[in-house]
């Protein structure tokens, strides 16, 4: 499996798989089948309300430790020192693991500058491996980096062919960010899937949109968790590593960018005043 290395040092796969919007009575026979189909790299979240199928699934496995990197994430609520800490427990007695891979702050709203610094101390402590957030953007990146003493190792933001987040890409690598992708295949919107330009080179590949897409965005250096139910489908995802896109190959890719979202604006006030609704769980 190809790895980046984050700002830290540590090694993160940069194929994972996600289990957003995963019921959490299908998750542990959906990651058993991921893990299965050779995925190492495993995206949750306390607000996704399945940590602890995850981490049956992992345990059932037999997977040793040290070969996984996980991934969960705080939700909004759970903000502050105190509030962080707690709400870190809780995941790890669901995840039912010693230490952490990596723990991201799931919204850049409450008061995550409190969260930020009780997820330094974690880090510190060795509990969690690398610390980093979600749904940033540069502007709220860049001001939490100058104002701490720990850097993000990783801000995972929606990115795919119609919302391509270069300028997001670029503020990251100069600050030492690693970008990962939320929603790589669009959440299958916009036609993804049937998209003219994608199938052509898909056909001049012998691959998919799916392996296209994903064969674009590791080769711009995003790290992504796609998402599937069903096993084939993971295998398909998995199978991007035997081929490669040429430079006008990307090009061609490059051009399908809308600068719009297909799941929603972390700008759009009605959208910040829903997502400050939600609790975990």
């Amino acid at each position: 499996m190809q790895t980046v290395t984050l700002n830290n040092g540590v090694e993160m796969p940069i194929l994972g798989f996600g289990v957003f919007q995963v019921p959490e009575d299908e998750t542990e026979r959906v990651v058993t089948d991921a893990l299965a189909a050779g995925y190492r790299h495993l995206d949750t979240a306390a607000s996704y309300g399945n940590e602890a199928a995850v981490g049956r699934a992992i345990r059932a496995s037999g997977i040793a430790r040290d070969e996984l990197f996980v991934t969960t994430k705080l939700w909004i609520h759970s903000g502050g020192e105190d509030g962080t800490k707690r709400a870190f427990d809780a995941s790890m007695q669901a995840l039912g693991l010693d230490h952490l891979d990596l723990y991201l702050i799931h919204q850049p709203f409450g008061d995550y500058y409190s969260s930020w610094r009780a997820m330094q101390d974690l880090h510190r402590q060795g509990a969690i491996r690398a610390i980093g957030v979600s749904n940033f953007h540069p502007d709220r990146l860049v001001d939490l980096l100058e104002h701490n003493e720990i850097t993000p190792a990783v801000n995972q933001i929606e990115t795919h062919p119609y919302h391509q987040r270069m300028t997001d890409q670029q503020v990251m690598t100069e600050h030492g960010v690693q970008i990962e992708s939320w929603g790589p295949l669009a959440e299958g919107k916009n036609g993804i899937f049937s998209d003219p330009v994608l199938t052509a080179i898909g056909q001049a590949h012998g691959k998919s949109v799916a392996q296209i897409t994903l064969r674009w965005l590791i080769q711009r250096g995003v790290v992504v968790i796609p998402k599937s139910s069903r096993p084939e489908r993971m295998a398909e995802n998995f199978d991007v590593f035997d081929f490669e896109l040429t430079a006008d190959e990307m090009a061609s890719i490059a051009t399908l960018e809308t600068g719009v979202s297909v799941a929603f604006d972390h700008r759009d006030p009605a959208m910040v005043s829903w997502l400050n609704s939600r609790r975990a769980g």
